[in-house]
């Protein structure tokens, strides 16, 4: 990898954050993991908005890893907001949740998601996912032309 790749992480879950962010570190991958513990956060970050808005320091991101389960503002509606958009609706997103409903993985897709992906329950699985989305996302996979 020759340049670093910014990872954008948007969870509200405390606990599924650290995992997520070890997981990456133990996995090779955690270069510029920017943390958005909530829809609303994430969005003023990737429009740039109040304390987001120094693109040096916040990047726009090469992936965002989505959790939906939040509250106020929603993964689906940062996903709607992000695929809409388009300055970012080339960057791949990847949906990381707890659901398993086939009405949130169908939405998801509706609105453009890359992927999606139901967190695993061991810190194991998450190396796994975190070692798997790293190699695929940001080093196999050619990203688009910048829009």
């Amino acid at each position: 990898m020759a340049d670093l790749k910014c990872v954008l992480l948007v969870d509200d879950n405390h606990m599924d954050i650290e995992l997520t962010l070890d997981a990456f570190r133990e996995a090779g991958h955690g270069e510029l993991l920017h943390v958005a513990p909530g829809g609303q956060e994430a969005l003023d970050y990737l429009f740039g908005r109040g304390a987001f808005a120094d693109r040096n320091a916040f990047p726009i991101p090469d992936l965002l890893l989505l959790d939906l389960k939040m509250p106020v503002v929603d993964g689906i509606e940062v996903l709607r907001q992000v695929k809409s958009t388009p300055l970012l609706k080339r960057i791949p997103v990847v949906i990381l949740t707890s659901s398993k409903e086939e009405g949130d993985r169908a939405m998801s897709y509706d609105l453009g998601a890359n992927s999606y992906l139901v967190k695993p329950i061991s810190f194991e699985g998450f190396i796994e996912v975190a070692r798997t989305l790293g190699s695929y996302w940001l080093s196999l996979n050619v990203a688009p032309p910048e829009t």
